[in-house]
């Protein structure tokens, strides 16, 4: 079986480096997600949906645990955390849409480190709501 999984963008913002416990102050500042051009008509109607849904790769992560202690100081499971140090190194993180321009989404509650790969980009659905 192949898995074919494209970048289809980048994350900027200020953070190069961080420690994790500085993941809520990531979440709390603004960051742009820059879809490549080649990309950039799948943003079509974007801006009607104020969350979405961001998936990215963990690129500068080292290997993975099964278990690991959380921020909270609680030991469990990577799959029932947070942790960045995952078998598939896929991040997933909800965001708010603050403004599209073009090929740049800005938003807030993005908790991934400046230069990190997108890999896509959904949005996230009310439970009542009827059409995608």
């Amino acid at each position: 079986m192949d898995l074919n999984i494209r970048i289809i963008g980048y994350i900027r913002n200020d953070w190069d480096h961080a420690r994790p416990d500085q993941a809520d102050s990531i979440m709390r500042s603004v960051s742009t997600i820059e879809v490549k051009e080649e990309y950039a008509d799948g943003l079509y109607k974007i801006e009607k949906y104020r969350e979405l849904n961001i998936l990215w790769y963990f690129n500068r992560s080292d290997g993975y645990e099964l278990q690991t202690t959380t921020r909270s100081g609680d030991y469990r499971g990577v799959f029932a955390c947070c942790s960045p140090r995952r078998p598939s190194a896929i991040g997933l993180t909800r965001v708010t849409l603050l403004e599209r321009n073009g090929n740049i989404l800005t938003v807030t509650g993005l908790d991934a480190l400046n230069g990190t790969p997108v890999l896509d980009i959904k949005p996230s659905l009310d439970l009542n709501q009827t059409s995608v």
